[in-house]
């Protein structure tokens, strides 16, 4: 016998994990209607992997200005400064993307 005896233990053979017991039931969250998605869906696309391709600009039809009332036609993403022909106040400025619409100017979007 020697020195170190340590008790021999049973060895226990490991259990398969056990699957779900209930495959049926489960809801796959990818069931959307590729041919019908929803609108929402579609804007936060980017313009060239949408169903159907579009641009992400638009025309401002009714800018009006919040001095003399004066109604102007922008460009959504214009890289110039536009500004009233009446009493040459400054509509929007050009950022990065979108032109930045001035504090008091209303828009409507033109065909919506």
């Amino acid at each position: 016998m020697s020195v170190y005896s340590y008790p021999l233990m049973p060895v226990q053979a490991k259990k398969p994990h056990a699957k779900p017991s209930s495959t049926a039931t489960m809801v796959l969250q990818n069931d959307i209607d590729l041919l019908n998605p929803p609108a929402e869906l579609e804007k936060k696309k980017h313009k060239l992997k949408r169903l159907v391709q579009s641009p992400n600009s638009f025309f401002m039809v009714d800018v009006k200005c919040q001095g003399c009332f004066n109604i102007t036609t922008v460009f959504s993403h214009s890289q110039t400064v536009v500004v009233c022909g009446n009493c040459q106040t400054v509509l929007c400025q050009p950022t990065g993307g979108r032109a930045r619409l001035t504090e008091g100017c209303s828009f409507r979007k033109k065909g919506d």
